[in-house]
Formats: structure tokens, C-alpha cells, sequence
């Protein structure tokens, strides 16, 4: 199913596709790095409680309404005639990786609620390799876009 008044709109749809998605993305690239540095500090400390709101108004007022407007842009296209061609398998690859991102994203929900509540029980090695996740994962996705291998 497409949408044809969607087709002029085009360029703007998939410029506020690419923001939204640097955005998401530059949000999960940092969000795993402060839990490395906030699991150093001693819990209940002011270092701690300053990383909690760093982490808290990262991901309330950057990651989590940049993932939905990458996801909204992102139907968008896929509603928009002629950008996809659903005979080609590409796609079909870029979605997983998209809904691993999103699942990513749940991942660190989760962990920054633990933070909050003083319960992570996570080392800072374990951030460390999780924050190479979205990177991989975002690799995948522009490489499935631009390239369009299979």
C-alpha cells in the first residue's frame, strides 16, 4: 500500500528520516558510554545522582522522541510510491537490524532504570562491548539503504 499525495514530499520526509535517525543514533552511541563512567562511582553519591539526570534527560529529550520520529518518518517512506522495491531483499534485512536497534533501545531503558535505582549489577567492560551495538547494527542498516546488495 502507498500513498500518492506522500511522493512530493518526498526529500523532506527522508531529510527528517536521516536527522531523526543521527540523532537516535548519536543518543544510543552515548547513553552506554556514561553508564561505563557511572558504574566508577559509589552509589548514592552526588557524582551518581549527577549521572542519573545526565542519563534521564538524555534519553527523555534526545533518544526516546528521535527513535520515534525515525520510526514515523521512516513509515513514511515506506508508505511513499516507488521508494521501496519489494521484490528486492534489502529491506527486509534493514528492518531487523531496525527492530534490534529499537530493542537496543529498550536495553537501555532498562539499565538506566537499574542506575536509578541504585541496582545495576552490571560491569563497566559489559557497557563497553553494549555500546558497540548501535555501530554495528547502524553499519548494516546504511549499507542495506545505499548499496541495496540483494
Amino acid at each position: 500500500m502507498t500513498v500518492s499525495f506522500l511522493t512530493p514530499l518526498y526529500p523532506w520526509i527522508k531529510a527528517a528520516h536521516v536527522a531523526s535517525m543521527i540523532a537516535w543514533m548519536a543518543g544510543l552511541f552515548y547513553l552506554p558510554r556514561l553508564y561505563v563512567y557511572h558504574c566508577a562511582l559509589k552509589r548514592g553519591s552526588e557524582e551518581s545522582e549527577r549521572f542519573k539526570v545526565m542519563e534521564r534527560r538524555l534519553l527523555k529529550q534526545i533518544i526516546n522522541p528521535a527513535m520515534i520520529s525515525t520510526w514515523f518518518f521512516g513509515i513514511l517512506l515506506v508508505l511513499t510510491p516507488g521508494v521501496i522495491d519489494w521484490a528486492q531483499g534489502w529491506w527486509h534485512l534493514k528492518l531487523l537490524c531496525v527492530l534490534l536497534m529499537s530493542g537496543f533501545h529498550g536495553a537501555v531503558s532498562k539499565w538506566r532504570r537499574n542506575f536509578l535505582q541504585d541496582r545495576n549489577e552490571k560491569p563497566a567492560r559489559f557497557y563497553r562491548i553494549a555500546n558497540e551495538v548501535p555501530t554495528l547494527l547502524m553499519l548494516i542498516i546504511v549499507t542495506m539503504v545505499i548499496v541495496k546488495p540483494f
